[in-house]
């Protein structure tokens, strides 16, 4: 036989028949279908769990960093900053920093309709309130302009609890209380409901409370100090370079903390959980890859007698090797295309699908009493999608090379011996 280059067209076609099995040969082709749809499955898992998990800390991330603020500043001795305008307008003009505000925070008990709860006070002024956009966005003009004296803004899901609407009066009773003659007496004080927000997080709405800086600061007996100073970044990814800047505009005796020295803990168990997700769905695309080795074996044992024929009439070890090799990453290729086309699309569509599922089972299947978010989060991250289908490719690839190598090393004579 005269000899060929690589991947002549006669191996292509020696090899995608092979996969066309016979009847006599079904379970090869079983095999073979049952490895596809593994990789497939697999593949597709992979993008969409990382996908889900992305834009899951994503819009925690959003939500949490858009409450609480990037970073925080306080007295090194826990007492209360005096001079907060002056340490703002420091911190206000280092480069990268956004926003700064003084804040009063601290936990109350609320009752309003017979229904008591532990809620928590955040004070901010008007200004700095608006600077939320994650708060303010979800707030009518109307609220903003009755955000004063007497007035909190509380979010949708303690309203409900409550049973309170804008206009209606709501209790609020301080853990720390007035000294008296008499004793020490609980601060109760009554506010009206000035608005209602709506952060998308459950476990912020039904348990902050906005008040008016001035009005906290009364309500927690702080005169005209405030217990720490909250900075909003342009990248909260890098705030840790912005640190020393901080620290040096905010003078000596000073703290500053970052979020991810207090929401560390949090954000870590995101990224442990999402790295654990992903090492355990590869184990569909590793067993899917056996398939092929298993289906391939077996298809070159079935298949000897044409393999000596062939090697008998010319055709080389690295023939044979590549027909099989066609034959396996076939397989793979299909398999991990089906399955990035199956991730991207479910991907693109998956708050619909949670939504029709949801109507036709008739369970909530992404609970925010249980996940903190009302909605199903996916963010695709190019480089994980095509680290995904790289590493499927390259199983693939693996699995077939050692059938591949029992094919070529096949001798004719025993091959053709009891033929």
């Amino acid at each position: 036989m005269k000899q060929t280059r690589p991947f002549a067209p006669f191996e292509w076609m020696l090899a995608l028949r092979y996969l066309r099995a016979k009847r006599a040969e079904s379970f090869i082709s079983i095999i073979s279908v049952i490895s596809l749809v593994g990789i497939a499955l697999g593949v597709a898992t992979l993008i969409i769990v990382m996908a889900v998990m992305n834009g899951f800390r994503h819009d925690l991330m959003n939500r949490i960093l858009g409450i609480n603020g990037h970073v925080m500043v306080q007295m090194q001795d826990g007492s209360g900053i005096a001079d907060y305008d002056a340490i703002a307008k420091r911190i206000s003009a280092i480069k990268g920093v956004e926003h700064v505000s003084p804040l009063v925070q601290g936990f109350a008990a609320v009752d309003a309709n017979g229904v008591a709860t532990g809620v928590q006070i955040r004070g901010l002024r008007k200004a700095d309130l608006q600077a939320l956009s994650m708060v303010s966005k979800s707030l009518s003009p109307v609220a903003m302009q009755n955000y004063g004296d007497d007035t909190v803004l509380i979010g949708v899901r303690l309203a409900q609890n409550l049973g309170l609407a804008p206009g209606l009066d709501l209790k609020l009773m301080g853990l720390k209380g007035d000294v008296t003659p008499f004793g020490t007496t609980p601060r109760v004080k009554a506010y009206t409901v000035a608005g209602l927000f709506n952060i998308g997080m459950s476990e912020y709405d039904r348990t902050i409370v906005f008040m008016p800086l001035d009005q906290a600061q009364l309500f927690f007996n702080l005169g005209d100090s405030v217990p720490s100073l909250e900075a909003m970044v342009s990248d909260p990814d890098h705030v840790q370079d912005l640190v020393p800047a901080i620290q040096n505009a905010a003078g000596p005796g000073m703290r500053v903390l970052t979020w991810r020295d207090t929401q560390s803990t949090f954000f870590e168990a995101v990224e442990t959980e999402r790295v654990v997700m992903f090492l355990i769905l590869t184990l569909i695309i590793v067993v899917a890859a056996l398939n092929i080795v298993s289906g391939l074996y077996m298809l070159v044992k079935d298949k000897s007698p044409d393999i000596a024929i062939l090697r008998t009439m010319g055709a080389s070890r690295g023939s044979v090797m590549r027909v099989f090799l066609i034959a396996g990453m076939s397989i793979g290729v299909v398999g991990t295309f089906a399955g990035f086309l199956l991730g991207v699309a479910f991907c693109a569509n998956i708050e619909t699908i949670r939504i029709i599922l949801m109507k036709v089972t008739g369970a909530n299947l992404f609970s925010p009493e249980v996940y903190f978010l009302s909605h199903m989060p996916a963010e695709m991250d190019f480089g994980e999608v095509m680290s995904v289908v790289i590493m499927a490719l390259s199983l693939s690839f693996l699995a077939t090379l050692y059938p591949a190598w029992r094919a070529a090393r096949l001798d004719p004579v025993e091959a053709l011996r009891y033929e």
